[in-house]
């Protein structure tokens, strides 16, 4: 059964990685439900044949596979131009952050790994739908980066390091796939799914108390972000990073 009410088909087709919960999925839902048709890929194939079946089998497929796998980006891209043959919107969603603790110890090829899954995969995605849709018809992309890569974040400073460069790579990419593509980045604060648990899970109303709207984010809020940011109403924004934080960086040197 479809938990998602879509409109009249849009006629418009989005790849969304890491969608098969948590924000990607939030994304996916958002976009399905103004008219899109998505392409959703994940790492487990059953969480990813729930999420299609939820958004419905008519409007998404599923390509499940590991974001930094080359093998998967190119089938993830050829799969959505055989079953659409479009691929309008790229939301680079998928991530990893494997690891809790100071960088002055940590294992470099934890390191590696947390950058070929947030940064390099997001840049190989990009190249691939560039080169088979993008490049002569336009589109837009959306990076997935954090508040974690605007300032130093204890104990996840890979993850922010990461997102940093994201936020670098969204300005590159604007810049080199202009005027055809538009490509901008959001950076969400704390936004309650199971991959950002640890930083609220048994003291929520502890965490949320910080934020000056009071609450902690939820999928839904990043995906009107990204449905705003893939839409004509913003056709002349490009390059930029949406922070989307609740208001916790309105805190950002008070004591």
């Amino acid at each position: 059964m479809t938990s998602v009410e879509p409109a009249e088909p849009s006629g418009k087709v989005a790849l969304i990685t890491g969608a098969s919960r948590g924000i990607g999925y939030g994304i996916a839902e958002a976009l399905v439900a103004r008219g899109d048709r998505v392409c959703i890929t994940g790492r487990n194939e059953d969480a990813l044949k729930e999420a299609v079946d939820r958004l419905g089998a008519d409007r998404a497929i599923g390509v499940a596979g590991k974001a930094h796998d080359e093998a998967h980006q190119a089938e993830a891209v050829e799969r959505v131009m055989e079953a659409f043959g479009r691929v309008d919107h790229l939301i680079n969603n998928a991530g990893t952050n494997p690891v809790f603790g100071p960088i002055a110890d940590l294992d470099l090829n934890v390191a590696r790994k947390v950058f070929e899954t947030n940064v390099v995969s997001a840049l190989g995605f990009a190249q691939r739908t560039w080169h088979a849709w993008q490049k002569e018809h336009g589109g837009a992309i959306v990076n997935i980066s954090s508040v974690a890569g605007l300032a130093p974040s204890p104990f996840i400073g890979a993850y922010g390091i990461s997102k940093a460069a994201m936020i670098n790579l969204t300005q590159q990419l604007a810049h080199e796939f202009a005027p055809k593509v538009r490509v901008n980045a959001i950076a969400p604060a704390v936004v309650k799914t199971k991959f950002a648990q640890a930083l609220y899970e048994g003291r929520e109303e502890e965490a949320a108390a910080a934020y000056p709207l009071g609450r902690l984010g939820v999928p839904s809020d990043i995906g009107g972000a990204a449905a705003f940011l893939t839409s004509g109403q913003s056709d002349w924004i490009t390059g930029q990073t949406l922070v989307v934080d609740g208001g916790i960086f309105l805190n950002a040197g008070v004591s």
